[in-house]
């Protein structure tokens, strides 16, 4: 972290020896050990909340890179749900015109929907074959 190496340790360690004395070395020893290690997790706390914020920032790339990926697919489908609605209104104006001809033929009371009147009509109209 530092890059000091034993001999700078050594060095450090006598020059407090002369300054503090034998007596409150032991002391400082230990409030410097209390102060490395609270400098240690808070250094720790930071790294796993700049880790957090990294992956949380990944996560909102990727569920973009996913809505990006969805909007063709919803095109699509709404591609194909306005193309069943131009058929079925295509399917419902054929419909209508169809029962509006079959309203004007001289048959009036013959309707698209009445299948018994239309099948008897079209038995009458053939003639009978003798077998």
């Amino acid at each position: 972290m530092f890059d000091i190496g034993f001999w700078e340790l050594m060095l450090i360690g006598l020059v407090a020896l002369v300054v503090v004395g034998p007596e409150r070395l032991p002391k400082l020893a230990y409030t410097a050990g209390k102060w490395l290690g609270k400098g240690r997790s808070m250094l720790n706390a930071v790294k796993s909340e700049i880790d957090k914020e990294i992956k949380a920032e990944e996560l909102k790339q990727i569920l973009e890179k996913q809505k990006k990926q969805l909007n063709p697919l919803e095109e699509v489908i709404e591609e194909t749900a306005s193309t069943m609605r131009e058929f079925k209104n295509d399917v419902g104006k054929s419909v209508r015109e169809g029962e509006r001809k079959l309203g004007s033929d001289d048959d009036s009371s013959t309707r698209f929907g009445d299948a018994t009147k239309i099948t008897s009509k079209q038995s009458d109209d053939k003639p009978e074959r003798s077998s």
